[in-house]
């Protein structure tokens, strides 16, 4: 199915096992307990967001097996050096898209700077607009994904507003994806 067609259907699934989420628009933490019904309101860029209790919430993609549904799996190189790699940290970006944009985060131009320090690794991100309602979400979908980097203890995001985001920051194919490539 196209990510349309899998966006167009709501359908309601069972928590197979306790599953890590994370509230939106806050992004903070929180499990759905095994045996709860959500809706399913969104798939996209390998996420889900869902509706458990009345309250919307984001499931990690690699995390999708707790809710019966096809889990993402992130295969990263094995270097054996005990060092984070920064190819590796950009890949684990790639895979994380904006909740309202079919475009990871790296394409649209929100990563501004990727900073390792033994194994902490610190981003510099932006949103959109500076009022993004999604901004938390988008942070720890950040914190999360990079965490599963090889040799990541610790991920740290800035959110940084200068120079403020314009649509000339992403690169030419996300450009031609959203149609704003003339």
């Amino acid at each position: 199915k196209t990510i349309l067609e899998k966006n167009m259907e709501r359908r309601m699934v069972v928590a197979q096992e306790a599953c890590p989420a994370r509230q939106v628009p806050s992004g903070i933490p929180t499990v759905i307990p095994a045996g709860t019904f959500v809706t399913i309101n969104q798939a996209l860029g390998g996420n889900y967001t869902v509706t458990m209790n009345g309250n919307m919430v984001r499931v990690d993609g690699t995390d999708a097996a707790a809710l019966g549904l096809e889990a993402e799996e992130i295969v990263f190189e094995n270097h054996d050096d005990g060092a984070v790699h920064e190819e590796q940290v950009r890949q684990a970006l790639r895979t994380i898209y904006d909740p309202e944009i079919p475009i990871n985060l790296l394409d649209l131009g929100l990563i501004y700077g990727i900073k390792i320090r033994d194994t902490e690794v610190v981003i510099d991100m932006t949103l959109t607009a500076p009022t993004c309602g999604m901004g938390p979400v988008l942070i720890s979908d950040v914190k999360y994904r990079v965490a599963k980097v090889p040799n990541v203890t610790k991920v740290s995001v800035e959110l940084v507003f200068d120079p403020p985001w314009h649509r000339d920051m992403m690169t030419e194919e996300a450009q031609l994806e959203a149609g704003l490539f003339f």
